[in-house]
């Protein structure tokens, strides 16, 4: 295992009464033993695909890995057509696992240029299109239903320049990502002849990393997909225990559950790496979206969750720390550390007239960063706020495969102790509506008239 998990100062040993005690952890024990069985149990069923996508995709690897290899003998760039999980993850393995200056590297130093669109902001779009040709871009483009509204506009827009600029062979600069029974895209792929590959219907968006979503960009990159899996699979053989004690992820959850009912109702995801920033992203997505439930699985009007919130080490230690260490106690601050750096850089000499900035002279920065990350941990101890530390050994294809899937089966764990669908999303679904009866869609008429008929805004409260 390439990953630690230090949680000494979520207890109260560190932290007096704002800490969670071992007696607590201990009250916590058939919860945990129930959030265990139940994903035991349900394994591969329901939405819980994600939990098998770590042993049954070798023939798909197999033919990831070639069609990646195509992708980069023929094409100068690889633009992501997504929103939400498929744009999340390919951007934060992107940014862990690749240069962090990889699209400005000299073409022999690199693959690829590599771009996702996950948003439709017109200048964004615009922006794009200035930097590509797209007679030289292969567009992957990415929805399970093929009715994202994000995602198929912009189909629409790459698919429209290269029927103009292509000509008949426009359709070889697809390949499709998306639901192998139903949906739009599945049809469009069918009838256009796109490479497709396919989401697993038990595989939700922010869980979709592990499945061609991810491992097709990753590919195309030129990261070790296998290396992923194989680290997701570590993780997931290691959490083998219904002992919190014995099983990472399940005591994260029972933690996060207790700080929950604590009043610590907000997460924060503080890498101390910039190859990991997005990972913070990432993670927003999957604790939020997966926690934050209006209704529990009785019925029950509950509105739960805990709000994530991003932050980068050391970069924040000068914004937000002042807050997390002086505020309110409503806050558990995960910090991601990396113990051996891909590359280091020694400070040099030339400070001996300034004590103040001499002592750093002759350390590497690797030493800094990891300092800093041991004295913010120090700082927020001391101010007996609630803080855990994943340390992982370094940061390679197999260590980003168990932050993952330690991430998800957190995640999983928590929502089962929480008593809520950690896999729907209503909320979500609420404002996709409102924005289809805007539109006139056809079958949101109902929508519309709600809309219409909701309170209308005051002047007066517009300055």
């Amino acid at each position: 295992m390439k990953l630690k998990f230090d949680f000494n100062n979520m207890m109260d040993a560190f932290i007096g009464d704002e800490g969670i005690s071992e007696k607590e952890i201990d009250g916590m024990r058939e919860a945990a033993k129930d959030a265990y069985s139940y994903l035991e149990k349900n394994r591969g069923k329901g939405w819980m695909g994600w939990t098998e996508l770590a042993y049954n995709q070798k023939d798909i690897v197999a033919d990831i890995i070639y069609t990646a290899a195509e992708v980069r003998a023929k094409f100068k760039n690889f633009v992501v057509l997504g929103i939400g999980g498929s744009a999340l993850g390919p951007m934060a393995v992107y940014n862990a696992l690749c240069h962090l200056r990889y699209n400005e590297l000299d073409a022999d130093k690199r693959g690829v240029k590599f771009y996702v669109e996950d948003n439709v902001d017109p200048e964004r779009m615009q922006s794009l299109l200035d930097v590509i040709d797209v007679k030289e871009t292969c567009f992957n483009v990415i929805t399970k239903s093929g009715a994202t509204s994000e995602t198929m506009s912009q189909y629409l827009i790459i698919t429209d320049l290269l029927k103009r600029k292509c000509g008949k062979d426009w359709a070889k600069h697809i390949i499709a990502t998306t639901s192998e029974s139903k949906g739009n895209l599945i049809k469009l792929a069918k009838e256009e002849g796109f490479k497709t590959y396919f989401i697993p219907d038990g595989v939700g968006g922010r869980f979709s990393e592990l499945c061609p979503v991810g491992l097709l960009p990753a590919a195309v990159l030129g990261i070790d997909i296998i290396g992923m899996l194989r680290g997701a699979a570590n993780m997931d053989n290691a959490a083998n225990s219904s002992d919190p004690y014995k099983n990472a992820p399940l005591m994260a959850a029972v933690l996060q559950y207790l700080a929950i009912k604590k009043g610590k109702n907000i997460s924060v995801m503080m890498p101390y790496a910039d190859s990991l920033k997005l990972m913070a992203d990432w993670y927003c997505q999957l604790w939020g979206e997966s926690l934050g439930k209006a209704a529990d699985l009785d019925g029950n009007t509950v509105h739960v969750g805990q709000t994530p919130v991003k932050a980068l080490g050391v970069t924040d230690q000068h914004s937000q720390v002042q807050l997390y260490t002086e505020g309110p106690f409503d806050k558990v601050i995960t910090m991601i550390g990396v113990e051996k750096f891909r590359k280091d850089v020694t400070i040099a000499q030339g400070a001996e007239q300034f004590p103040d900035v001499n002592f750093l002279c002759g350390h590497t920065m690797s030493e800094l960063i990891n300092t800093e990350r041991k004295a913010t941990e120090y700082a927020l101890t001391r101010s007996k706020h609630m803080n855990r530390t994943i340390l992982l050994e370094d940061v390679c294809a197999e260590s980003i495969g168990e932050l993952m899937m330690f991430f998800q089966l957190e995640t999983a764990y928590c929502g089962k102790m929480l008593n809520i669908d950690t896999f729907n999303q209503p909320g979500v679904e609420e404002g996709k509506n409102a924005t289809y009866a805007m539109f006139d869609r056809k079958g949101y008429e109902a929508k519309k008239a709600e809309l219409e008929s909701a309170k209308q805004k005051q002047a007066k409260y517009i300055i």
